[in-house]
C-alpha cells in the first residue's frame, strides 16, 4: 500500500504535489490511503502489509509516533522508525558511508561552545556546518561557509546565524563537514533494499544529470547500512571522484518534476 498526504484544503483528494504517485499506484494496482500530515492523523487508513509512505518530511519524533499510530491499526511500514532515523539524520548513516562523503564532525545540540570543541577534530580549512538533516546553503556566505575551522569567531558567527534561520526547525544538533570543491550537478540515486533501482537527476536541477554515475565504491557501503528505502546524491569532486553528498530517507525525498513517477512507483513494487 501506499500512504500519501491528503490536500489539505479537501482531504478527500491527495496532496497535489503527491497525485502524479497515487495515481501511477492506482494503475499498477497497489491501493492508496491518505493522511492528514498536518494533524499526522491516520484515522481511516486500512491494516496492510508492506506499506510505503511517500509524503512530506517528519521529525524523526514526529515519525516514531507515526509509526506507532500506524502500527496499532495493523500497518506494517517497510521503514520502521530505526531505519527513518538512521536514514534521515546524519549520524545515523555516516559512519557507514565516511569513505565516499567528507569528513564530518558533530554535535548533540544547539550549544556554540560544544561546537567549537568539535571543530577541533578537523584541524584547520575550509568546511560546511548544517544540522543533522538540513544545511542552509542558500545563506551560503553567512550561515553554512566557513572559510577555516580554526577561526572560532567565524565559527560561532556563522552558528548563531544558522540557527536564526533555522529556528525550531533546527534537527539534532550541529554537523560540520569539511569542504570538498565539487563540480557540476548532482545526481539523485533511488535504493531499494540496498539496491540502486533509478538514477535521477535531483529535484533542484530537474533538467540535468551528470553522466557517467559510479557506484563502484558506494554501492556496497550503501547495502550495508540495510536500509529499506533510501535516496543517495552524489557528484563528482574536482579530482573526478564521485562522492556522497547526502543520504536520505526515500519516503521524504523529492522526485525530479522531470521525471514520470510510475518509475519510483514501479520500482517500490513490483520487484
Amino acid at each position: 500500500m501506499l500512504l500519501v498526504p491528503g490536500d489539505p484544503l479537501n482531504m478527500r483528494r491527495v496532496d497535489p504535489h503527491f497525485a502524479a504517485q497515487a495515481v501511477a499506484a492506482r494503475e499498477l494496482g497497489v491501493p492508496v490511503a491518505r493522511i492528514d500530515h498536518d494533524a499526522l492523523s491516520v484515522d481511516g487508513v486500512p491494516a496492510g502489509e508492506d506499506v510505503v509512505y511517500r509524503g512530506w518530511m517528519l521529525t524523526t519524533g514526529q515519525y516514531d509516533g507515526f509509526a506507532g499510530a500506524l502500527e496499532e491499526r495493523g500497518v506494517a511500514l517497510r521503514t520502521g522508525a530505526d531505519s527513518y532515523r538512521a536514514a534521515h539524520e546524519l549520524p545515523g548513516w555516516y559512519d557507514g558511508l565516511r569513505l565516499v562523503t567528507p569528513e564530518s564532525v558533530w554535535t548533540v545540540g544547539d550549544d556554540v561552545a560544544a561546537l567549537l570543541t568539535a571543530v577541533g577534530e578537523l584541524g584547520e580549512g575550509p568546511a560546511v556546518l548544517r544540522d543533522y538533516v538540513k544545511s542552509m546553503k542558500h545563506y551560503w556566505d553567512e550561515a553554512a561557509y566557513i572559510p577555516d575551522v580554526a577561526d572560532a569567531a567565524a565559527v560561532e558567527r556563522v552558528a548563531r546565524r544558522f540557527l536564526e534561520l533555522r529556528e525550531d526547525s533546527f534537527a539534532g544538533g550541529f554537523v560540520v563537514r569539511r569542504f570538498e570543491q565539487f563540480t557540476g550537478v548532482e545526481a539523485r540515486t533511488w535504493w531499494v533494499g540496498g539496491r540502486c533501482v533509478l538514477v535521477t537527476p535531483h529535484p533542484d536541477t530537474p533538467d540535468d544529470v551528470p553522466a557517467g554515475v559510479d557506484l563502484v565504491e558506494v554501492e556496497p557501503l550503501v547495502a550495508d547500512l540495510a536500509l529499506p528505502f533510501v535516496t543517495v546524491d552524489l557528484t563528482r569532486r574536482s579530482d573526478g571522484a564521485w562522492r556522497v553528498v547526502e543520504l536520505g530517507d526515500g519516503q521524504v525525498s523529492d522526485w525530479p518534476a522531470s521525471r514520470d513517477p510510475a518509475e519510483l512507483i514501479a520500482a517500490l513494487f513490483t520487484r
